[in-house]
């Protein structure tokens, strides 16, 4: 438990624009160190039962969500009140990690940090590591088919069972 967050490099630092990958995407700015933190990823929190009943954000993408799940079972749900963090895009080779980290009253946060040294105009990544429940089929991993094009593209968003 810490009262102190970390705190996120400046909003220059990144913009959204479009992405070769998928959609948008969030793309540095300036140079970023490894170890910095980038972005806090903010929404609205929720109860899995919610955003259950929320999901699909999207009909025609029903897989393209929004969701972070943290570890008390909550979900922060990026599209509602969300920030630019929503828009950066996985890989299977990340340039970026996601960290929970505890503050005030336990609340978890969840913060994008430098994996590596980041050069302008690279965009940011981290691995989703999406997990479902049930078997990852084929078809299962069809629905979540990673894009990242990486050496070491497992093709699949989906965590790793």
């Amino acid at each position: 438990m810490s009262d102190k967050l970390p705190k996120p490099l400046k909003k220059a630092f990144i913009q959204v624009q479009d992405s070769s990958i998928h959609g948008k995407g969030v793309f540095a700015q300036k140079n970023i160190q490894k170890g910095d933190c980038i972005i806090e990823y903010k929404g609205e929190r929720i109860s899995w039962k919610t955003a259950l009943k929320r999901h699909p954000h999207d009909p025609l993408q029903p897989n393209h969500t929004f969701y972070f799940s943290l570890t008390n079972g909550e979900v922060i749900d990026g599209k509602v009140k969300g920030n630019d963090a929503r828009w950066i895009n996985h890989s299977c080779a990340p340039n970026c990690i996601a960290n929970e980290v505890k503050g005030k009253k336990d609340l978890s946060h969840v913060f994008l940090f430098a994996k590596k040294n980041i050069k302008t105009s690279d965009e940011l990544f981290y691995d989703y590591s999406l997990d479902v429940e049930g078997k990852h089929t084929k078809a299962v991993k069809e629905d979540y088919l990673c894009r990242c094009g990486s050496k070491k593209c497992r093709g699949t968003m989906l965590c790793k069972k």
